[in-house]
């Protein structure tokens, strides 16, 4: 069962022969979980998925990909750098890629735009004037993470950003939104109807995330193990743990713990330099990416895990994988009070006050001495993420999202070719 998706939404927006084309920008598939978990689902209903999207630097580096039934088309792209400029290389070599993979693909009843960056919706409207619907899957508020990441203001830049969102929910047939928060946005600011946005919720995939006995040796002689897991960004706040992890250890005096910090991304070097300025070498370890066995086995070693995003316009409204990843191994949390934050933890988490580092570091000191209270919230994480935030609930919102999007849509008839009116160089 995929959920309480009516019988005939269902069999719409699975009816076989139907072609769905996923653009993705920001990662590779299958490693971007939440695009993956989408495209098995319509491919378990009876569709023919197909995902354009960069290629990965050590893994999904093969430029063509049959992955379970899925055709991964992969191309070239290198991540900007040295500001707007190099942003706008990244994004113009990618729109080309993707406009010369979609012609590669052929005709498709659906094309699922997935952002960052929102100009997707370029290649969606080409595909869209051949006879495709246009699904915008909103992964991010993108104008909130201009104004969280870059602190520039509402500037020249910000307004740009602002009137691509307007363009790409104008273009859109339906909205996937990743919580109501998002939700919210697509009605209030993007003007969308509410009957046309379908809140498809990310979550931890089950086979991944299965617990191991802990292994002691993980902490490094310790008592205790506190385990980070996510993207390094500028916003992202590992910048927020590491002062915390100090101030516990020069304020609170606390030394019986080591930390890990799983992950990469644009700060990754920043925060291994702001954890050897603040003396915390010897007790902080930076893995980078790691395998999936390796992280279960910190996962399932660690007593307190760390979501130390800061409060910012993107933050306080967007769910953090993270989170949900901790509480699919039963793990507790300490957080800043951030909305969307305590709408996906409840009570498998403990806030601090927005951006307090003192009181994140009293928190942690906290739930260390009180083994009980971590189970007990390790508990409330798991029930939850089996329950309410399962990927079942989302499975129906994204199959009724489907069959919205194609109601009154004949498919277009296997072997039809699209005219496109230019030849792309391959």
């Amino acid at each position: 069962m995929l959920g309480d998706t009516s019988s005939d939404d269902t069999a719409d927006g699975g009816r076989p022969g139907r072609r769905a084309l996923v653009l993705v920008e920001n990662l590779s598939v299958p490693f971007d979980r939440r695009v993956w978990q989408e495209c098995t689902t319509l491919r378990d209903a009876g569709w023919e998925v197909h995902v354009i999207c960069p290629r990965g630097e050590k893994r999904d580096t093969e430029p063509e990909a049959l992955v379970d039934g899925v055709r991964i088309h992969r191309y070239p792209l290198r991540a900007a750098t040295g500001g707007p400029a190099g942003y706008l290389r990244e994004y113009g070599s990618a729109l080309w890629h993707t406009a010369r993979l979609a012609g590669k693909v052929g005709p498709v009843d659906v094309v699922h735009a997935c952002n960052p960056p929102d100009l997707l919706f370029l290649p969606a409207l080409w595909l869209k004037r051949r006879g495709a619907r246009f699904v915008f899957d909103q992964h991010d508020l993108v104008p909130e993470l201009y104004l969280s990441r870059f602190g520039r203001g509402e500037d020249l830049l910000y307004r740009a950003v602002c009137a691509l969102e307007r363009l790409t929910y104008r273009a859109a047939d339906v909205v996937l939104a990743t919580n109501e928060s998002y939700r919210d946005v697509a009605v209030r600011r993007g003007g969308r109807r509410p009957e046309d946005v379908f809140v498809v919720r990310s979550a931890p995939q089950a086979d991944r995330f299965q617990p191991v006995p802990p292994e002691p040796e993980l902490k490094r002689g310790k008592p205790h193990l506190l385990c980070y897991l996510g993207v390094m960004g500028p916003q992202d706040g590992v910048d927020y743990a590491l002062r915390a992890l100090a101030k516990m250890r020069d304020e609170l005096g606390r030394t019986d713990w080591h930390a890990v910090f799983v992950g990469s991304g644009d700060a990754f070097d920043a925060m291994v330099e702001l954890s050897r300025q603040l003396g915390l070498r010897e007790q902080v370890q930076f893995t980078g990416r790691i395998p999936d066995a390796d992280l279960v086995r910190y996962l399932s070693t660690a007593d307190v895990c760390l979501s130390p995003d800061p409060r910012n316009p993107l933050n306080d409204v967007s769910t953090m994988n993270k989170v949900l990843e901790y509480m699919a191994m039963g793990r507790p949390i300490v957080s800043f009070d951030l909305r969307e934050a305590r709408v996906s933890a409840g009570d498998a988490a403990v806030y601090a006050p927005a951006n307090d580092e003192a009181e994140f570091a009293e928190l942690i000191a906290l739930l260390l001495d009180d083994p009980e209270k971590r189970a007990r919230m390790g508990k409330v994480g798991q029930e939850r993420i089996s329950g309410q935030l399962s990927w079942r609930n989302s499975q129906a919102s994204l199959l009724a999202a489907y069959a919205a999007a194609c109601r009154d849509h004949a498919p277009v008839p296997a072997g039809a070719r699209v005219r496109t009116g230019w030849r792309p160089r391959r």
